[in-house]
């Protein structure tokens, strides 16, 4: 079977570990095109693939002004920026894997699974958190009814506090205008997930939240506008000193030191953190998304389910805990602990055994995504998506439905 072919639309961060899993699986799977605007990240996609000239584009309105030049593209461009591109290749026929979330809006989340059912085209959206093997684990356990029933579940997302100062503070992501709502831009992953584990849609939900502590008003006595100039910035856990310097004095430069210059030195860092947005105080930034939310969730058949997201914590693993009728599991970093109500025992799995995945993020979700896409391509069967356009479509107005219900302070029903 010939390598399904490949064109990366947004050759960033993400883009660039979708497409790592061609160089690794060749057989599988050949890069034969990249649409990227900034040069070094182009540049560097070119050479990681051998892309030839005529595969190289500048935008991926380039490359969809052309004939279709392969038989599936990868979407990861900026989060406001990915209804147009998904729409117009989708109706150049190529098969897509689309990064989350879909779009910022509701209507343009439609707009593309219109376009893709239209097209007729097999669409994945990278919910990764599906594709793990802890995940796969978690739901043969629950498949089998070992816990009865699911009844309820309790689930944390601990962003983490540099992870949030980094992303959703200094970050891309800080400002809803320029990308969306941080519901959206990092918890769609959750919601999502807890729609697959619990396998029942949502009826209705509400929510609470605020940004807190990254405001003007929570700024020390005596801290400058940057962290390069500032005489607290040694007493500050949020230091850009600290999370990028520090690191990079480690010998670390992969995420999130990256994301500060394309080529890492410590003359690119000092030079990031004098001029750059990484460099601000996390106290004098354009931030508005917030640093905490709560949501509480009701699926058919009156089973509940309360979600956290906060940026107030240590950079650790997700929690949950599922109660069902018959035992109760309690699940973080990859180790499951099930209790059995019959006999009030209990069993530890561990799904953290190396299971030869080569992309390693997200716990192995990264590689699931794209096994499961190069599949369904190469065998033209959807039904290896597990993140297809109907549901993924239903867990995204469950996100959006939950900033409704924060803002208005109310319950909204689906």
């Amino acid at each position: 079977m010939k390598p399904v072919t490949l064109v990366v639309a947004g050759a960033g961060g993400r883009g660039a570990i979708y497409a790592s899993f061609a160089k690794h699986f060749p057989e599988r799977a050949r890069v034969v095109g990249v649409a990227e605007p900034r040069e070094v990240l182009r540049q560097r996609m070119i050479e990681t693939h051998g892309i030839p000239a005529g595969g190289v584009f500048a935008s991926w309105e380039e490359l969809a002004a052309k004939p279709r030049m392969a038989d599936a593209v990868i979407v990861a461009t900026q989060d406001a920026m990915h209804e147009a591109p998904t729409v117009a290749l989708a109706a150049k026929g190529y098969h897509i894997l689309l990064e989350k979330p879909m779009a910022p809006t509701e209507a343009a989340c439609q707009r593309i699974v219109n376009a893709v059912r239209k097209a007729g085209v097999i669409f994945a959206v990278c919910h990764v958190m599906r594709y793990t093997q802890y995940t796969r684990m978690l739901k043969r356990e629950l498949d089998s009814g070992r816990i009865g029933e699911i009844v309820s579940i309790q689930h944390l997302e601990p962003v983490g506090y540099w992870h949030q100062a980094h992303s959703f503070v200094r970050g891309n992501w800080r400002n809803e205008a320029e990308s969306s709502f941080m519901l959206l831009a990092k918890s769609c992953h959750d919601m999502d997930w807890l729609r697959y584990i619990m396998g029942r849609r949502c009826v209705s939900v509400s929510s609470f939240g605020a940004l807190t502590h990254f405001r003007p008003e929570c700024r020390p006595a005596g801290a400058a506008d940057r962290c390069l100039d500032c005489g607290v910035e040694a007493q500050c856990p949020y230091s850009a000193k600290r999370i990028y310097l520090g690191r990079f004095e480690k010998g670390q430069t992969a995420w999130p030191v990256a994301n500060l210059a394309p080529v890492i030195t410590r003359e690119s860092l000092m030079e990031a953190l004098r001029n750059g947005p990484y460099g601000r105080c996390v106290y004098a930034c354009d931030n508005d998304v917030v640093d905490h939310q709560v949501v509480n969730i009701l699926f058919e058949g009156a089973r509940t389910a309360s979600f956290t997201m906060t940026g107030l914590t240590e950079s650790t693993g997700r929690r949950t805990r599922i109660f069902g009728t018959r035992g109760e599991i309690n699940a973080q970093g990859g180790q499951i602990r099930v209790y059995d109500f019959l006999t009030d025992t209990a069993e530890m799995i561990d799904t953290t055994k190396d299971d030869g995945s080569v992309l390693t993020g997200h716990g192995g979700g990264d590689a699931g995504v794209m096994d499961c896409f190069v599949r369904a391509v190469a065998e033209n069967n959807p039904s290896h998506i597990i993140s297809g356009p109907d549901e993924t479509l239903e867990s995204h107005r469950m996100v959006f439905a939950a900033e409704k219900a924060r803002r208005e302070n109310r319950v909204v029903n689906l």
